[in-house]
C-alpha cells in the first residue's frame, strides 16, 4: 500500500486526517515540530486506529531533516499541512508567518524533486477568495486580495504550487481549500486543543462551557445576514479528513493533475446558530455577550462545494448537530487538551 507522508500531521486536521488514511489501508508518516501540535495526537490516532504511525519530529523547512526523512522512506505522495496558522498573529507578525509558511512549501518541493516523489496534496484555505468574490466560492474564481498576511501565504503557496505543476511535467498539485473546520473525532479522543486563547470560534464556545472561559464575545450583531452576526460554512472535521483521503485516491490513480477543490458543506450557518445549537445538542449554557465587529470579518464565506462531489466522489455526510456533540464530547473528555504542551 502507498505511503503518504504528513507533513504537519500531529495538529488537528493532521492527526484526523491520519485516522482516516490508516483506516483506508495506507502507510502514514507524520513529520511536525509541535509548534502548535503535541505527539500526543499521534499516540491517539493509533490508539484509534489499532495502526502504527512513524512520528520524526523535525521543522518542515529543514533541507537536512527532510532529506533524512524522503532517504529513510519510500513516499508515495504528501500532504502539505505544516504551517503558523493564526490571523492574528499574522497581522502582528507577518514575517515569521512568511518566513515559515513559504519556507516550508519551498523546502517540500526541493525535497520532493530530488527523491522523485510527484504527488502533493495543499491545505489551503476560503481565505484565499478575498474580499471581491461573491459567495458561494467556485473554484474558477480569482484569488482575491486577502485581508491578512496568514491568507496571503496561503494565496502564494498555491501560485508557487500552480506554477511548480506546470513546470514539471511529473509533478501532480491538488489544492484544497478548507471552509471552517470543527467538531472532533467521535471517540471524543482526538480534537481541536489550541495553545493559549483560541482564534477559532468553536474551541471559545467549548472551554466557554467547560468553564475555562467566562463569556464568548461574538463579534458584530449588525452584519446584513438573517440574524445579524456572521455566517461561515462550517465542516465537521472527520469529513474533512475523507476529503483528503479521496484527494489521495485521486491524484494516485492520475498521472498529472493540478487541481483545486472547495472542501466545505455549502450550507452557511450563523455564529448565533451555532451557539444556539450547541447549547440544545448539549443541555448546556454557553454565557455569551454580542461586541463591536472585528476588523477584516466578512459577513458570509461559503462554498459551492459541487466539483469535490464530481471529480473526487466526496460530499460532506455529518450534521451540525454532529459538530456541536462532537466537538462537546472531545472538550468535556479532554479540559486541558492534550494537556501541557
Amino acid at each position: 500500500m502507498s505511503t503518504i507522508l504528513l507533513a504537519g500531521g500531529a495538529g488537528y486536521i493532521g492527526s484526523h486526517t491520519a485516522v482516516e488514511l490508516l483506516n483506508a489501508g495506507y502507510d502514514v508518516i507524520v513529520v511536525d515540530n509541535y509548534a502548535n501540535s503535541c505527539p500526543e495526537s499521534i499516540k491517539r490516532v493509533e490508539s484509534i486506529t489499532g495502526k502504527s504511525v512513524k512520528l520524526y519530529e523535525a521543522d518542515v523547512s529543514d533541507n537536512a531533516a527532510m532529506e533524512k526523512i524522503f532517504a529513510e522512506n519510500k513516499i508515495d505522495a504528501v500532504i502539505h499541512f505544516a504551517g503558523l496558522k493564526a490571523v492574528g498573529e499574522s497581522v502582528a507578525m507577518p514575517v515569521a508567518y512568511y518566513r515559515n509558511n513559504i519556507d516550508t512549501t519551498l523546502t517540500l518541493l526541493e525535497t520532493m524533486s530530488k527523491f522523485d516523489v510527484k504527488n502533493i496534496i495543499f491545505s489551503s484555505s476560503a481565505t484565499v477568495y478575498g474580499e471581491a468574490n461573491k459567495v458561494p466560492y467556485l473554484e474558477t474564481m480569482p484569488r482575491g486580495a486577502c485581508t491578512n498576511p496568514y491568507g496571503w501565504t496561503k494565496s502564494m503557496m498555491e501560485q508557487i504550487f500552480e506554477d511548480a505543476a506546470k513546470a514539471d511535467e511529473k509533478l501532480s498539485v491538488v489544492l484544497l481549500r478548507y471552509f471552517n473546520p470543527i467538531g472532533a473525532h467521535e471517540s471524543g479522543r482526538i480534537g481541536e486543543d489550541p495553545s493559549g486563547i483560541p482564534n477559532n470560534l468553536m474551541p471559545y464556545v467549548t472551554q466557554t462551557a467547560v468553564g475555562k472561559r467566562e463569556c464568548l464575545t461574538i463579534f458584530g450583531n449588525d452584519y446584513p445576514t438573517k440574524d445579524g452576526t456572521c455566517t461561515r460554512d462550517y465542516i465537521h472535521v472527520v469529513d474533512l479528513a475523507k476529503g483528503h483521503v479521496k484527494a489521495i485516491d485521486y491524484i494516485l490513480a492520475n498521472d498529472k493533475v493540478c487541481e483545486i477543490f472547495n472542501l466545505g458543506t455549502g450550507t452557511p450557518y450563523s455564529v448565533t446558530e451555532i451557539v444556539e445549537t450547541f447549547e440544545r445538542v448539549n443541555n448546556i449554557k454557553v454565557n455569551h455577550i454580542y461586541g463591536a465587529r472585528r476588523p477584516g470579518d466578512l459577513a458570509e464565506c461559503y462554498a459551492n462545494a459541487d466539483k469535490a462531489l464530481k471529480v473526487l466522489g466526496w460530499k460532506t455526510e455529518k450534521t451540525l448537530e454532529d459538530m456541536c456533540r462532537d466537538s462537546w464530547n472531545w472538550q468535556k473528555n479532554n479540559p486541558e487538551g492534550y494537556g501541557k504542551k
